[in-house]
């Protein structure tokens, strides 16, 4: 038996690699094309497990109601803001930003939606806890500026709003507040 070169070994390996990854990936298609049979039985949860846990989320017609409530209540005032609601998980369910609002508006008032659900508690509340926290401010996509409202269930945070772009954090705050109240009617 002659024995292969090194090259004809490697450039073999290599075609038989392409080989079996193509034919993985053709039955990983044709899996993933295919539909799954149904389940023969829902899966219910048991409330009794301790290893479940439920919560609470916001509906994505009540953070829109919420933060055009936000924007009425800042234009009443003739301010330019936007506003973002974000899940109690932080994550982004609307964001408005509003006629003549700032360029740097949209992403400060997530921030500051996401920093007042973390901590169940208005923004302006947080800044002064980093007197004795500063390292507070370093947590990434938190801002510890006035202008975030938690919305809370039975004192549990489902929500947070954020506003920005109004020339001082106490209007974003009480404009943010507009929106939390909207959520209660």
């Amino acid at each position: 038996m002659k024995k292969m070169s090194l090259r004809t070994r490697v450039l073999t390996g290599a075609v038989a690699a392409a080989a079996l990854g193509a034919g993985t990936f053709g039955a990983m298609s044709a899996n993933a094309s295919t539909p799954a049979a149904a389940p023969a039985a829902a899966v219910k949860a048991d409330a009794a497990d301790r290893n479940l846990q439920q919560s609470t989320h916001l509906t994505v017609a009540a953070a829109t109601k919420a933060a055009q409530a936000t924007l009425d209540a800042a234009k009443k005032e003739n301010q330019r803001v936007s506003v973002a609601v974000v899940d109690r998980n932080g994550n982004t369910i609307v964001t408005l930003r509003g006629d003549g609002a700032g360029p740097q508006s949209p992403e400060s008032a997530v921030r500051k939606a996401y920093t007042a659900v973390s901590w169940n508690a208005p923004t302006s509340e947080l800044v002064k806890r980093l007197g004795q926290t500063p390292n507070l401010k370093d947590i990434p996509g938190t801002l510890f500026l006035a202008g975030g409202a938690p919305a809370q269930v039975k004192g549990a945070p489902v929500a947070g709003i954020g506003v920005a772009g109004a020339p001082s954090g106490d209007l974003d705050e009480k404009f943010a507040a507009a929106g939390v109240a909207a959520l209660a009617r």
